[in-house]
C-alpha cells in the first residue's frame, strides 16, 4: 500500500490521463449495454415450470402471452356493425404482423362457443390474443413495437395491451422513467449534502469521480456480459445507486484521513502514504466484504439475481480501484488545496475527531446494558412481522393501477370468467394415446380446485366429459399432449400451490412419459423451492467468507462473530419493516402500491446488498478501533477514540447513501420501492443504532476478550501480517516466524 501511494504521488498526472482515457472508453462501450439488457429472468431455467414452458414453445408454438383488450372508444357494445367491422379489420392487420402466432380474435368467424370466452360478460369489451415468437430479447422488442403501433384509439376502438408481454413492456418503460426521476432527485440532493459534509467544493467532487468511474466501468462490463449471457435490465438500478454510494463511502474515508494527516503537520507525500496505508487498506477489506456478500447471488439460477452479482461485484471492484489509484493521484496533485472552496460556517475542522460521537461512545461504555437493551428491543420489535412473511413472484400488481397491462388484468379478472390467466398448463414430454389421455384428463379433473380440464380427448369436469364443448385445436401432436386445468384459485394462494403439488403427484399418463406443470402458480412453487434450497448455501458462503476476512483484518475470532450477529439483528428489523409495509399494506395509500406477498428475489437481493453495506461500515469502524488498540490504548479508550474518528464518516456516508436508495421510493414499481426503502432503512439502522450503540456496548462487555483468538490462529495471523499498517516512521512490529 505504501508503494501504491508512492506511485500515485510520483506519477499522478500520467495516472490521471490514463484514467480519463479509460473512462472515455468505458463510456463508449457502456452505451451498448442498454440494448442488451433483458426483462424477466425471475425463473429457474431448469425448474419443472420452465421445462413446461420450453415444451409448450417447441411443440405447440407457445402459449398466449400478448392480450389486446378492445373496447369501443365511445362505449357501448362490441357487437355494433361499425365496431364489428373495425374489429375484423384490426384482426386482419394483426395476422399480417411477423412474429405473431396462434392469434385468436373475438371477431374471427367460428362457433359461438369458440368465441364466447373472448367477449366480456357485459359485452363492452373483447379480446385478441396471440403468442409473440422468438427469443426472450427478440420477443420483447417485437412486443414493444406492436404495442407502440396498436395501443390507443384506432377506427373507433380503444386498444390496451396486457398479458405477459404487456406487463413486461410496462415494467420496462416504467423502470426507465423511475430511474430518471430517482436520479433527478438523488443526485442534486446528494451534491448539496456532499458539499455540506466535506465543507469544501473541491473535496465534495471526489466522491463523484469515484462514482462516475464505477458506474461507467460497470456499464462497460455489463455490455460485454450481455453479449454472452442474459443480464437483467434492473442491474442498471443497482449500478447507479451502489456506484454513487461507494464513491461517497470511500471518498469520505480517504479525504477525512488525508485531512487528518495534513492537520497533524505532515507534508503531502507523507500524508498520502499514511492515508493509503490506513484508509486504503480499510477500503480494500471493505470492498472484499461487500463483493463477497454480492457474490452469494451467483448460487441462484435465475439470471435476474445473477445479474446483480455481475453488476455489484463489478461496481465494487471498480470503485475500489478508483479509490486506491485515482483519488490518491488527485490528492497528490491537490495537496492542501483539497480544502479549497471552504464553506464559511463549519464549526469544526474537517478531518478531526467528532466530539458528539466520542461522547456517545463514552456514555455507552459507562452503561452498556442500559443503552443496549432498548435498542435491541426496538430492532426485535421491527423484526417481528417476519414471523408472518409470505413470498410470491412479480405479476401485474407490481405496476400502478394506471398502467395499461394492470388495467387489462383487472378487466380480465372481473369480466372474463372464462379466461385462463389462472389456469395450469400441463404438457407431456412424449406421445400419449387417446385412451390413456382420456383417463389422465379425468383423473386431473377430480383434483380439488380444478374446475375443468381441456385436452385433445375432450373437456372434463369432476371425472366426466362436458358435453357440447368443442375439442380445442392444437392440443395434441405426435410427440406431446397439452392439457389446460381451469381453476378460480389465485395463483399466489396456498390452494393453488397445493394444486400444483397434487398435479405433479398424479400418476403419469403413460409409463416413461413425464408431465410438466406450468402456469403462474407452478412458477411460484418452483421459485420458492429454487430460492429456499439454495439460500442456506448463500448464507453459509457469506458468513464463512465474512468471518475469514474479518479475522484476517482484526486477528480476532470474536469480532467476526459479533459483527455477524449484530448485522443479522439489524437486517431482520429492516426486512420486518418491509413485510409490515409492503405485505401487510401499511402506507399503501401514501406510497401508491398494491399489498402482496414479498417478492422472493428482491428480498434476497435486499439482504445481500444491505449485508454488504453494513459490513462496509463494520470495517470502517473496526479498523480505527483496532488501530488505537494496537497503539496501546486501553479497551475503552480505543473504542471511544475509534468511534470519534469514524462515527461522523459512517453516519454521513450512510445518510448520503440512504438518499440514493430512498429515491427509489418514488418508483411506481412496488418491488423497486421495497428494495430502495428497505436498503436505505437497513443502512441507517446499521450506521446509527448498531455502530453508535450496540458495537461500543458489546465491546465494553467483552473488554480485552474482544480481540481473542486461539494461539494457532493468532500465530497464523501474525505470520501472514494482515494487521493495520503503522503510521510512517513507526518501527515495524516483530512477526512470528
Amino acid at each position: 500500500m505504501a508503494r501504491l501511494a508512492g506511485l500515485a504521488h510520483r506519477r499522478a498526472r500520467p495516472l490521471l490521463v490514463l484514467a480519463v482515457v479509460a473512462l472515455v472508453a468505458a463510456g463508449a462501450l457502456g452505451v451498448g449495454a442498454f440494448g442488451k439488457l433483458q426483462n424477466g429472468g425471475f425463473d429457474d431455467p431448469a425448474s419443472p415450470s420452465s421445462r413446461a414452458a420450453q415444451l409448450l414453445d417447441s411443440r405447440f408454438g407457445g402459449t398466449t402471452d400478448l392480450v389486446l383488450l378492445v373496447r369501443p372508444s365511445a362505449g357501448g357494445s362490441v357487437d355494433t356493425p361499425a365496431d364489428t367491422a373495425a374489429g375484423r379489420a384490426l384482426t386482419v392487420r394483426l395476422r399480417a404482423e411477423p412474429g405473431l402466432t396462434h392469434l385468436a380474435s373475438y371477431w374471427d368467424p367460428g362457433t359461438a362457443a369458440a368465441t364466447a370466452a373472448l367477449r366480456s360478460d357485459d359485452g363492452t369489451a373483447a379480446l385478441i390474443v396471440a403468442h409473440v415468437d422468438g427469443s426472450e430479447q427478440q420477443a420483447s422488442k417485437t412486443a414493444k413495437a406492436l404495442i407502440s403501433r396498436y395501443a390507443g384509439v384506432h377506427d373507433g376502438l380503444s386498444v390496451q395491451a396486457g398479458g405477459h408481454r404487456g406487463v413486461n413492456n410496462d415494467v420496462s418503460s416504467q423502470v426507465t422513467k423511475d430511474l430518471a426521476l430517482a436520479e433527478g432527485i438523488a443526485v442534486p440532493v446528494t451534491l448539496l449534502l456532499l458539499v455540506l459534509a466535506f465543507g469544501s467544493l473541491v473535496a465534495a467532487l471526489l466522491p463523484l469521480v469515484i462514482g462516475v468511474i464505477a458506474i461507467l466501468g460497470t456499464f462497460a462490463e455489463l455490455d460485454l456480459l450481455g453479449s454472452v449471457t442474459s443480464v437483467s435490465v434492473f442491474a442498471i438500478n443497482l449500478t447507479t445507486a451502489l456506484g454513487l454510494g461507494l464513491g461517497i463511502d470511500y471518498a469520505l474515508l480517504l479525504v477525512s484521513r488525508f485531512r487528518e494527516e495534513l492537520a497533524a503537520g505532515r507534508e503531502t507525500p507523507e500524508a498520502l502514504v499514511a492515508t493509503v496505508r490506513t484508509a486504503g487498506r480499510t477500503i480494500l477489506f471493505s470492498a472484499a466484504t461487500v463483493a463477497t456478500a454480492l457474490a452469494a447471488l451467483l448460487v441462484f439460477p435465475p439470471f435476474f439475481l445473477r445479474s446483480f452479482a455481475y453488476a455489484g461485484i463489478g461496481v465494487v471492484a471498480i470503485a475500489a480501484l478508483a479509490a486506491l489509484i485515482v483519488v490518491p493521484a488527485l490528492l497528490a496533485v491537490l495537496g492542501p488545496r483539497v480544502n479549497a472552496g471552504r464553506l464559511p460556517w463549519p464549526r469544526t475542522t474537517p478531518g478531526v475527531a467528532s466530539p458528539r460521537w466520542g461522547r456517545l461512545a463514552a456514555a455507552v461504555m459507562r452503561r452498556p446494558v442500559r443503552w443496549a437493551l432498548p435498542v435491541l428491543a426496538v430492532l426485535l420489535l421491527g423484526a417481528a412481522p417476519l414471523l408472518g412473511v409470505a413470498f410470491g413472484t412479480p405479476d401485474q400488481r407490481v405496476l400502478p393501477t394506471s398502467a395499461p397491462s394492470r388495467q387489462v388484468a383487472d378487466v380480465l379478472a372481473a369480466h372474463f370468467p372464462g379466461n385462463d390467466t389462472t389456469a395450469l398448463q400441463v404438457v407431456t414430454d412424449g406421445p400419449v394415446d387417446g385412451a390413456h389421455l382420456d383417463a389422465y384428463a379425468r383423473t386431473l379433473s377430480r383434483l380439488p380446485g380444478v374446475g375443468s380440464v381441456s385436452s385433445s380427448a375432450g373437456t372434463f369436469h369432476d371425472g366426466a366429459p362436458v358435453p357440447g364443448v368443442p375439442v380445442p385445436a392444437g392440443y395434441g401432436t405426435a410427440s406431446a399432449q397439452r392439457l389446460t386445468l381451469a381453476t378460480t384459485d389465485d395463483p399466489h394462494s396456498t390452494a393453488a400451490q397445493n394444486l400444483v403439488d397434487a398435479v405433479r403427484a398424479a400418476p403419469a399418463p403413460v409409463a416413461g412419459v413425464r408431465s410438466y406443470v406450468g402456469g403462474d402458480a407452478a412458477v411460484l412453487v418452483d421459485a420458492k423451492h429454487t430460492i429456499g434450497s439454495r439460500l442456506p448455501y448463500a448464507v453459509g458462503m457469506v458468513a464463512a467468507t465474512t468471518f475469514v476476512l474479518l479475522f484476517l483484518f482484526t486477528g480476532s475470532v470474536l469480532q467476526p462473530l459479533r459483527a455477524l450477529l449484530l448485522n443479522a439483528i439489524s437486517l431482520s428489523a429492516a426486512l420486518g419493516a418491509m413485510v409490515w409495509i409492503f405485505q401487510d399494506g401499511h402506507l399503501a395509500g401514501l406510497l401508491g402500491f398494491t399489498a402482496q406477498p414479498m417478492d422472493t428475489s428482491m428480498t434476497v437481493l435486499m439482504f445481500c446488498v444491505a449485508f454488504g453495506l453494513s459490513m462496509d461500515y463494520e470495517v470502517f469502524v473496526t479498523s480505527r478501533i483496532k488501530e488505537m488498540h494496537d497503539a496501546g490504548a486501553a479497551p475503552g479508550e480505543a473504542v471511544t477514540e475509534g468511534l470519534s474518528r469514524t462515527g461522523r464518516i459512517v453516519s454521513t456516508a450512510a445518510g448520503l447513501l440512504a438518499v440514493s436508495f430512498f429515491a427509489f421510493g418514488t418508483s411506481s414499481i412496488s418491488f423497486l420501492q421495497m428494495f430502495g426503502i428497505g436498503t436505505g432503512l437497513a443502512v441507517l439502522l446499521d450506521a446509527v443504532l448498531v455502530r453508535g450503540v450496540l458495537v461500543p456496548a458489546v465491546l465494553r462487555l467483552l473488554g480485552d476478550r474482544a480481540w481473542y483468538a486461539p494461539a494457532p490462529l493468532r500465530r497464523l495471523h501474525d505470520r501472514i501480517g494482515l494487521a493495520e499498517a503503522e503510521s510512517p516512521g513507526a518501527q515495524p512490529r516483530q512477526r512470528s516466524t
